[in-house]
């Protein structure tokens, strides 16, 4: 993979303006010299395939700039998104660990730049520096903890209550811009997939949100207007 002229990220990683919402954020200067020189700036077009679901990856991915999902594809073809990606986060590192194919593919949502690290860099850095594998450590349980939350709320919950928490989540993941709307653009179809259900219920139940004036949308854009409301919709407590 050659470097491409045209993504703005830094050649080393001591640069990066995102590197502490990363796991690399406690590395020394001779890590970050090693990474940098072993790293590749890559580029993904929005919908592009950047892992395949049952591949076996060869490094890792951090992201640097846009937004990808994570989803497995049911019997039907049909998408169940699990879970969105931004800046700061590694892609394929549980694989690599686990020596496992990958559980789900991964695409951009929005064009994408990272950093590709390789396998056998990965593993050096991890060896020889333990604040970074408990920064590992405490990702993996993060994001396994999540996952639990997601198969709970699934099982558990209606789909207006995980539609609610659905908009919460991704207000969290990706915050808002100026103008006060969730700063991700998602299709009807995209919304439904994450919350498990389909889409024309999710039109539906959107409206119903809007009716309330829980939130306003705007083609693909949405702003949370009562998310205490919301979160008593969802039934999350924090």
């Amino acid at each position: 993979m050659g470097n491409d002229h045209s993504v703005e990220v830094p050649n080393h990683c001591s640069m990066c303006g995102n590197r502490h919402l990363s796991a690399f954020k406690n590395l020394g200067d001779e890590d970050l010299d090693q990474l940098s020189e072993m790293k590749t700036c890559v580029s993904f077009k929005k919908g592009q395939v950047i892992m395949h679901e049952g591949a076996r990856p060869q490094g890792v991915y951090c992201l640097h700039s846009g937004k990808v999902k994570l989803y497995k594809l049911g019997a039907e073809g049909k998408e169940q998104i699990i879970r969105f990606m931004t800046k700061g986060d590694l892609l394929g590192y549980r694989s690599l660990l686990s020596e496992e194919t990958i559980s789900g593919s991964v695409s951009a949502i929005d064009d994408t730049y990272a950093c590709y690290i390789p396998k056998s860099s990965f593993f050096q850095v991890i060896q020889k520096n333990p604040k970074f594998t408990l920064n590992i450590l405490e990702k993996a349980c993060h994001e396994l903890g999540e996952m639990g939350k997601i198969i709970t709320s699934l099982a558990q919950k209606t789909v207006r209550e995980r539609l609610a928490e659905i908009l919460l989540i991704l207000r969290a993941t990706f915050g808002e811009t100026e103008e006060g709307n969730l700063d991700i653009s998602l299709t009807r179809e995209e919304i439904a997939n994450m919350v498990g259900t389909a889409t024309e219920s999710a039109i539906r139940l959107i409206s119903e949100l809007k009716e309330d004036s829980l939130i306003e949308t705007k083609g693909r854009k949405i702003k949370i207007l009562d998310a205490t409301r919301l979160r008593k919709i969802a039934n999350v407590f924090d």
